[in-house]
């Protein structure tokens, strides 16, 4: 009874989503509309990857201020602060690797080790990095800062395995969505920590949405569809308000993946 008890409060206390299919594909949605609507920002409207960085990072410093400070789960808020890191993510990621030139490669080292930094952090101070346990504002801090460390790293790799590798905007997708099998098979036929292989899955998606989002908007002679930014970032945005009220979402209890 104790055990079941506070369970439900942990469950009524949680302000992100159920981890179930509806969350990953509203996740790789919104990761693509990251890529598109930051493109957007920076490319179409031509005001550079810095200023779109600032822009994104006071919308996602807004966003996550609400998300704090919200009483309960709400589904339209949190997946509005989820874009709001992958948008910011491109137009850091692309500063970082374009603007300072410092490249693909050095770019996703360093996001690397940052997104280490802040998962070791995040253990260290409370025990867990489990998304079942982010019920109080320190958490929800710490599940930010890994989440938007998360995408950008994404941002990077999507353009190293389409650029440096070779790969391209096709060759990239079909990379990440094997590898993202591998970790769905692990997590059924395998007792490997469910933890480690959400995070492995979260971030796995972030760089799938930017090589497809990098596939719908960049030139035909790139690869890519050469499709408006604008009409893409549209129709994917209208896209994930339906999943969110076609498929309601409960508050995350102590399922992952």
């Amino acid at each position: 009874m104790y055990n079941e008890v506070m369970n439900n409060t942990t469950q009524s206390l949680s302000k992100v989503p159920e981890v179930a299919l509806i969350f990953w594909i509203i996740k790789i949605l919104a990761t693509t509309l990251g890529e598109t609507g930051g493109d957007a920002v920076s490319m179409s409207m031509n005001l550079g990857y810095l200023v779109g960085t600032i822009i994104f990072a006071v919308i996602f410093l807004v966003a996550v201020l609400a998300q704090i400070k919200a009483q309960k789960f709400h589904p339209l808020l949190y997946w509005i602060t989820i874009i709001a890191t992958t948008t910011v993510g491109t137009t850091l990621a692309d500063y970082a690797d374009r603007s300072l030139g410092i490249g693909y490669t050095g770019g996703s080292s360093v996001l690397l080790i940052l997104l280490l930094s802040s998962l070791a952090v995040w253990y260290k101070t409370l025990g867990s990095v489990s998304v079942s346990t982010v019920s109080s504002p320190k958490a929800e801090a710490f599940y930010w800062v890994t989440i938007m460390f998360s995408q950008t790293l994404g941002t990077a790799l999507g353009d190293w395995a389409a650029d440096t590798a070779g790969l391209g905007y096709g060759g990239g997708a079909v990379v990440f969505s094997v590898l993202l099998m591998i970790v769905l098979a692990t997590y059924l036929w395998t007792k490997v920590s469910r933890t480690l292989l959400f995070w492995a899955a979260f971030i796995l998606t972030r760089p799938l949405g930017a090589v497809v989002g990098d596939f719908l908007d960049k030139p035909i002679s790139s690869g890519g569809l050469a499709l408006s930014r604008y009409s893409a970032s549209v129709t994917l945005m209208l896209i994930i308000i339906a999943c969110i009220f076609l498929f309601p979402q409960r508050p995350e209890g102590h399922s992952e993946l």
